[in-house]
This record gives C-alpha cells, sequence and structure tokens, in this order.
C-alpha cells in the first residue's frame, strides 16, 4: 500500500512539474515515477536496517509496516535516501528517456541545491506521512487492546461478585436447614459440593457449550429441589442442533435463581420451571419460564436486581447490540425470561473473541 501511495504521489509531482514546466507530461512522469520509487526504496531500506541494528532506536508498527526509528535517526535517513533515491531514479529515467539530464553527483552547485529541494521535499512530506499513519494505527491498536482487557475485567469482576451471591444464599438456607431437617441439609450439602465443584471447572474457561450450561443449571435446580421438596419441578428441553452452541458460563444460573427467589418462594404450592432451547435463523434463543407469581408481583420495577443486571451487562459487553435479555409476562401468569446471543457453533475460538481470549487466559493459567 505504500508503494501504490508513493506512486500516486509521483503521478501528482509529475502533473505539477508539467504544469510549470515545459517538457513532454510522459518524459515527466518517468521522471517522477523513477525517483520517486528509488527514494522510497532507500529511505525504506535505511530505516529498515537502522531498527534491525539497532533496536531501541525503533518502535514497533501496529500495521505490521515495520519499524520506525525516532525522527533524529529518520532524518539523516530521509536526506541520504533522497539524494540516493534522486541519483539512481534519474540515472533509470536517462536510460529509459535516451536523455542526459543531469542528477546530484554530476550537476552544478546551483543545480544540485535545486535538486536535492525537489527531492527532499516530497520526502519528508510523504514520508511524514506514512509514519503519522503507523503511528495512528499503533496508538488505536493499543486503545483497543486496553478496551478489551477492560472488559475482560469487568467479566471477571461480574463473575467473581456473582459466585459469592448464590453461595451465600445457599450457605444461609443450609445453616436454617440442619437444626430441623439433618438429612436433608447433608443431601443438599452434596448436592452444593457437586455444583460447585462443575462451576469451578466452568469458572476456568471463557465460554462453554450450552450442554454443559444446561448441565450445571441441573445441578443447581436440584440443588434447590432438596430445600424445596415437591414445591419445585422442572424441564429441560435441548435441541442436538444447539448442545454444542457457544455460551458464556454462569450466563443462565442468575435468572433461574431470580425464578425460585421471586417467582416460587412466594408462591406457597410453588410451581415449575421450563428451560428451553432453539435456533432461530443465526442466533441461540434460550427460554426460561416459571410458573410463579409473576412478574409484576416479582418484580414490581419490571427490570429485576442484581443477577439480572449482571446477564444484561455481560451480554452488552460480550456482544453489544447482537444480544438481548427480555423479561414478560407468561400466559400461565408465570414470567418468561428469553435470552437471546449470537449462533455460534464448534471449538471456544469460534466464540467472540473476549470470550476466546478469556478462555486462553484460562488454560495458560491451568
Amino acid at each position: 500500500m505504500r508503494g501504490l501511495r508513493v506512486e500516486g504521489a509521483a503521478v501528482l509531482i509529475a502533473v505539477c512539474l508539467w504544469a510549470i514546466g515545459h517538457q513532454a507530461f510522459d518524459t515527466t512522469l518517468v521522471y517522477s515515477a523513477c525517483i520517486s520509487t528509488m527514494c522510497w526504496l532507500f529511505i525504506d531500506i535505511g530505516r529498515y536496517v537502522v531498527a534491525s541494528r539497532w533496536p531501541s532506536f525503533g518502535s514497533r508498527s501496529a500495521s505490521g509496516g515495520g519499524e520506525w526509528p525516532g525522527w533524529a535517526w529518520m532524518i539523516v535517513i530521509v536526506v541520504v535516501g533522497a539524494i540516493l533515491g534522486y541519483a539512481a531514479g534519474n540515472e533509470i529515467a536517462n536510460r529509459i528517456t535516451g536523455l542526459a539530464l543531469p542528477g546530484p553527483f554530476n550537476a552544478s552547485l546551483r543545480e544540485m541545491m535545486s535538486l536535492l529541494v525537489l527531492a527532499l521535499v516530497p520526502a519528508v512530506t510523504i514520508t511524514y506521512f506514512f509514519q503519522s499513519r503507523e503511528v495512528i494505527a499503533m496508538q488505536r491498536a493499543e486503545v483497543e487492546r486496553a478496551e478489551r482487557q477492560a472488559a475482560e475485567q469487568q467479566l471477571k469482576l461480574l463473575e467473581s461478585q456473582l459466585e459469592p451471591h448464590m453461595l451465600f444464599n445457599t450457605l444461609a438456607n443450609l445453616h436454617a436447614l440442619i437444626p430441623v431437617d439433618p438429612a436433608r441439609a447433608q443431601a443438599m450439602l452434596d448436592r452444593l459440593i457437586a455444583f460447585l465443584r462443575a462451576s469451578l471447572a466452568g469458572s476456568r474457561v471463557g465460554v462453554q457449550t450450552l450442554a454443559k450450561e444446561f448441565d450445571r443449571l441441573r445441578d443447581y435446580l436440584g440443588l434447590m429441589q432438596v430445600r424445596m421438596g415437591a414445591r419445585l419441578a422442572t424441564s429441560f428441553a435441548l435441541p442436538a442442533e444447539v448442545a454444542d452452541a457457544q455460551v458464556p458460563p454462569l450466563l443462565l444460573q442468575p435468572i433461574v435463581e431470580n425464578c425460585i427467589k421471586h417467582g416460587l418462594e412466594p408462591k406457597r404450592e410453588g410451581g415449575r420451571i421450563d428451560i428451553a432451547a432453539a435456533r432461530e435463523g443465526d442466533a441461540l434463543v434460550v427460554r426460561i419460564r416459571d410458573s410463579g407469581v409473576g412478574l409484576s408481583a416479582a418484580l414490581p420495577t419490571g427490570d429485576g436486581g442484581f443477577g439480572l443486571d449482571h446477564v444484561r451487562e455481560r451480554l452488552a459487553t460480550l456482544y453489544g447490540a447482537r444480544a438481548s435479555f427480555e423479561l414478560a409476562a407468561a400466559d400461565d401468569g408465570g414470567t418468561l425470561a428469553t435470552v437471546r446471543l449470537p449462533l455460534a457453533i464448534g471449538s471456544a475460538s469460534d466464540a467472540t473473541p473476549i470470550a476466546a481470549a478469556a478462555e486462553a487466559a484460562g488454560l495458560a493459567r491451568n
């Protein structure tokens, strides 16, 4: 791309020289193209040599274009490269056109000064343009990298806040159950250990399959069934076509916990929770329906508390406008939660960049 831009600048210079000079345009274009190309070649070779021999003088280009030494070195490189490039380009153009125009090494002092100015002004301008573009690209890449890291840290913080939130609720229930029903407390403790073991394994990756996410929900609801008994019934519907879909771990559990806490527990006879996944076009849709007290009674504000805010923030951070989370009144008087996110089936590398990066970091720690 730099070469194409240099040739474009050569055409512009040729037009300007032709407009103010007396030579034919084709001859002017040949000299302009040859001299510009050779100046670019010598300047680029010079900066690569300096940066490779003395790396401390170079700064890595974000666009992969190589190294840019500091401006002290670049001034020397541009001056020397422009002189050598003008001489070489002028000689090549002489051989192409059959003319014998003087170069910087076979001209009078006045002509040499004019030729140097003619070579240096475009060389400095074009070099500054290229260097500025790559510095801007490097700064933009640094900003994007910082934003990705901030997003990853935000997700880690949210997940670390969520785990104690669920754990403390369960331990409080377990503490209340021990004096009145030790057997159920023991069963609940066994379920808690199984759930925490699965949660620990899932927390070490940035994404997991929807099938594993459903398994963790079964563990959690099994834990709740020990406490609620016959007051809680559950059902799961996971079609094979979306079982391997990649989702962030612990994404659905806050919604299910919300169904228990705000939907079913306030209802004397309890109820049921139905969890179903489906593919709709290029989207994965998970619907969680409870037959509890209803949206208006459970959540007067209509948006939920910490757990549901957690779901919204994770979806917004990972997918932006491509994902959504909605709460609505169910047909049977309960509440329907709908999560919609881009469908990604395959390995973790097929998932979102942030999630894949988080998974890579987790594997590195292992």
